[in-house]
Order: C-alpha cells, then sequence, then structure tokens
C-alpha cells in the first residue's frame, strides 16, 4: 500500500475551524508585534526557550532545578515584558465591540486644526495635537494644564506661540473642546523609527500606540506637518491631504471648496470675515500678523 492510497484521517467541520482560529490567532499576534520592539523581545524569548531545552537535554542538574523552579512564573514575566502589546490588542478588540463612531458634527471642528497646522508650518512653529476618539486620554490630561475651552484657530495660534509658557507639550481635543495643554505624551519605543525623529514626533506616535488618538505634529526644524495613528506616521502632508486624512480617519466628507484660500494684501488681518464653517474664511496668511506677532 503506496502512502498516498492509505486512509486520510478523520477531518470534522470543527477540526478545520480549530485549525482556522488559531492560524489567526497567531498571524494577529504576529502583526501586531510586527516592526515593534515586541518582535526583537519575541526573539529573545524564543532563544532563551531554545537554550533551556538543550540544558535539559545535556542532564545538567542544578540548572535544571532553577530552570523547574523559574518556569512557573515565566507567564508573569512575558505579561510584564508585553504589557504594551497587550493593551494595544485589548483595545482594538474593544474598538470592534464598540458600535459608537465620532459624529459629524463634532468632526467638523477640526477645520481649526487644519488652519492652525498650516500657519505653524510656514511659521516653522513645533506643534503636536492629539485628538481623542473611542479611548480616554483623561491620564495624559490630567499630566496637563486643563483648559476645557472651544476649539479654535486663534486658541491653537495663542497656546503654540514660542513664547508662551505652554508651548511645550501637547494639546489634547475632546470633541469640540480643547481639554488640557502642556501634557505629557509616552515617548515611542519603535527601533524602526527614524533617529532623525525627535521628542515631539516619538511622542505623537507613542500615544496612538497606547490608544486609538490621532495626532497631529509640526517640525519646528523643517516645518512639515506629519499625522501619526496606530503607531504609524505619515510626514511631509500638504494642507489638503491632511483635511483628506482627517476626513478619512474621523468618518466624515471633506469638500475640496473648503481648503482655504489666500485673500488679497488689503484686508485687515483682524477683520476677517467670519463666514460659515464651510468656506474657510480664515487663510494662514491672513491671520499670521494677528496670530503671533511676527
Amino acid at each position: 500500500m503506496t502512502p498516498f492510497s492509505a486512509p486520510w484521517p478523520h477531518v470534522s467541520v470543527v477540526s478545520v475551524t480549530d485549525i482556522l482560529l488559531v492560524a489567526v490567532i497567531i498571524y494577529g499576534f504576529l502583526a501586531l508585534i510586527k516592526g515593534t520592539r515586541a518582535s526583537l523581545m519575541l526573539v529573545g524569548v524564543a532563544g532563551l526557550g531554545l537554550a533551556f531545552y538543550l540544558f535539559r537535554l545535556g542532564n545538567l542538574v542544578a540548572l535544571n532545578w532553577l530552570i523547574s523552579t523559574l518556569l512557573p512564573y515565566t507567564v508573569f514575566a512575558l505579561i510584564v515584558v508585553f504589557s504594551a502589546e497587550i493593551r494595544q490588542a485589548l483595545a482594538r478588540l474593544g474598538r470592534g465591540l464598540t458600535l459608537s463612531r465620532a459624529s459629524g458634527s463634532a468632526a467638523d471642528t477640526y477645520d481649526d486644526i487644519v488652519l492652525a497646522a498650516d500657519l505653524f508650518s510656514q511659521n516653522q512653529t513645533g506643534a503636536l495635537i492629539v485628538i481623542e476618539r473611542e479611548i480616554g486620554l483623561r491620564t495624559y490630561i490630567e499630566s496637563g494644564v486643563p483648559l476645557d475651552a472651544h476649539i479654535s484657530y486663534d486658541l491653537l495660534a495663542t497656546i503654540f506661540r514660542p513664547s508662551a509658557p505652554l508651548h511645550d507639550g501637547a494639546v489634547i481635543v475632546q470633541e469640540d473642546r480643547i481639554a488640557a495643554a502642556a501634557c505629557f505624551l509616552p515617548l515611542s519605543m519603535n527601533p524602526v523609527l527614524s533617529t532623525q525623529m525627535g521628542t515631539r514626533h516619538r511622542a505623537g506616535i507613542g500615544v496612538t500606540e497606547e490608544t486609538d488618538a490621532i495626532a497631529v505634529i509640526v517640525s519646528e526644524e523643517t516645518g512639515s506637518i506629519g499625522l501619526a495613528v496606530g503607531g504609524k506616521i505619515e510626514r511631509d502632508l500638504s494642507v489638503a491631504q491632511l483635511r483628506d486624512r482627517l476626513g478619512e480617519l474621523l468618518r466624515r466628507y471633506v469638500p475640496p471648496s473648503t481648503l482655504p484660500t489666500p485673500i488679497m494684501n488689503d484686508s485687515e488681518p483682524g477683520h476677517a470675515e467670519e463666514g460659515p464653517r464651510t468656506a474657510l474664511p480664515r487663510p494662514a496668511e491672513s491671520r499670521l500678523n494677528s496670530g503671533t506677532g511676527h
């Protein structure tokens, strides 16, 4: 009897489902740690496991006793080592089970963030604006100066003015309000990130690794606009690209007519007409003198 003519083992629907679920879990775990420091830690853990196995084969009595004593505590050690990745996985699972979404009316207030980012980009003013979504940012809000003020272009321009006391740190936005300024955020420890990224960029990426927040980052050195979400960053965005990406992430439609449009030099910067929100009548050029004092 050839191997091909041997009877196949009984395979049931439950067995196939079981195998597929295990494969999905392993794939999700590997996708979760890909490109993070956890991947390097996992290689180290695998190396230690292989070494322990070889030690047992070598009949090393004292070392085998030590391994047997410490082995029950390895589960707790792994939980501590991979705590950040475990939190991120649970947060993703919770987002998948949550039906709530950001409302369109609240998302419309983020037009001022785009205008402020354009101003900061032209002035090469460093800025970090974090937009809260479904996962609360209370821990980080309490680390800063509470404001609880309605979000506006003028307030953002004032907060991030280089001479302002709240310039350093991040601004956290909840719905249509600025919850706090000068907030401290966790720095990303991702080894894949470019070494050219400073503390501001790593803080913006770090908070998106821990939560589902969106971080708008403006570089102080180059004036480039970046957008961090899900632990990844998109750099060198234009104003139009930033608005489009915010529209996608906040699940709202951004018509092309809402982009800032330049006005003539004879317009008074302090008397810009306050039109509808969809018109965005306050471009960065006209607000530069009145917003920053330069």
